[in-house]
């Protein structure tokens, strides 16, 4: 990519946060503040009329009897230094989430593909889907190899670090190493007690959702307390579609992908990984699967991050972990200086592979 070209693309990135940051500075720190309302932009299903960060392009694949449509972003370092990062994001988030991440990776060198996964954000929501981690990573791996990347670095946040686990074990000679940001299912909710819910119960909370209720939810889990500015762009990103003409789809496809990640623990598997792990674990996180409906007795169990992190870095051979005591959910967007830092430091730790690309 050319230096114009990425000129032109943060630009219009900017430009972007700016129309859609309505809060003034003021209101930093108080969510709570801004208009108690659902008021908004309106987004498609495939959230149409959000611009991400670099140019988006779509990868058609056949999957379960439907041709569906992995939105992705590839970016090129100006100086490649032989290694691909594959970044997945999390439930709440899309790839446009990872800016900072793609740019500090493209500038020490790294190719940074970053997709959205089926029924994310971007891409396709199947009217009908069986999700699983298992198909998702084949999604992900027929990506990589239509884009001829033989071997990747994953780096996957929350919900993603439940996916890069399951890739990691169905294709381990192709994963050179994997980077876990407060990744959730550190923790079987259902083995700890968390009652399970219908898809049907899921659905009709998803059409609930609301930009006030999103921002409440992500100032006292993501961001340990605290809010900016910055961070209201990926209120509204989550909100629009909401708000949008594909609502019902959207909260569809919710539902089936909560269904999945309550279903389906990587917990149990962790001692089989033989791929090199970090662990980026911001410790003030409390994010758990069905927290608000689990009893009350079991609900200070779980989402304890500082412990499940430490347990997890115990069973994953060799793995490293990093902790940053102040941070929540998403310390790659509280503090990207730190986190930039400890992740480059841990990418360095490993050597390329000769079976790099």
């Amino acid at each position: 990519m050319t230096f114009l070209r990425r000129s032109l693309s943060a630009v219009l990135f900017v430009a972007t946060l700016a129309a859609l940051t309505f809060a003034p500075a003021s209101f930093a720190g108080d969510p709570a503040s801004q208009a108690d309302s659902n008021d908004g932009p309106a987004y498609g299903p495939e959230l149409q009329g959000f611009d991400y960060p670099y140019p988006v392009a779509r990868f058609a694949l056949t999957s379960q009897r439907q041709i569906v449509r992995m939105a992705y972003m590839d970016v090129h370092p100006l100086r490649p230094n032989g290694r691909t990062a594959v970044l997945l994001h999390g439930k709440n988030f899309c790839s446009a989430t990872w800016r900072q991440t793609i740019e500090t990776l493209t500038d020490a060198g790294y190719r940074v593909i970053a997709p959205d996964q089926i029924g994310f954000c971007k891409s396709t929501k199947p009217a009908r889907y069986q999700y699983s981690f298992q198909q998702l990573a084949r999604n992900t791996h027929a990506l990589l190899e239509a884009l001829n990347v033989k071997q990747a670095t994953l780096i996957a946040h929350s919900t993603g670090g439940m996916l890069a686990v399951r890739y990691a074990l169905m294709y381990p000679r192709e994963t050179e190493q994997i980077v876990l940001v407060n990744p959730i299912g550190l923790e079987d909710w259902k083995a700890k007690g968390v009652p399970s819910i219908s898809i049907d119960d899921w659905y009709a909370r998803e059409l609930k959702t609301s930009a006030d209720g999103i921002r409440r939810y992500e100032q006292s889990t993501y961001y340990a307390g605290h809010w900016r500015a910055d961070y209201e762009p990926w209120v509204q990103m989550l909100a629009g579609m909401y708000r949008g003409p594909g609502k019902d789809l959207v909260a569809w496809n919710s539902a089936l992908l909560y269904d999945m990640i309550y279903t389906q623990p990587v917990v149990h598997e962790f001692d089989q990984l033989h791929t090199p792990t970090l662990l980026l674990i911001g410790d003030k996180d409390t994010t758990a699967i069905g927290k608000d409906f689990a009893p009350p007795e079991i609900r200070p169990t779980l989402g304890r991050y500082p412990d499940l992190a430490k347990l997890a870095a115990e069973r994953i051979a060799g793995a490293k972990l990093v902790e940053f005591p102040e941070l929540g959910h998403a310390p790659q967007m509280q503090d990207p200086a730190a986190f930039h830092k400890a992740l480059l430091d841990g990418l360095a730790a490993t050597p390329r592979s000769s079976a790099g690309n």
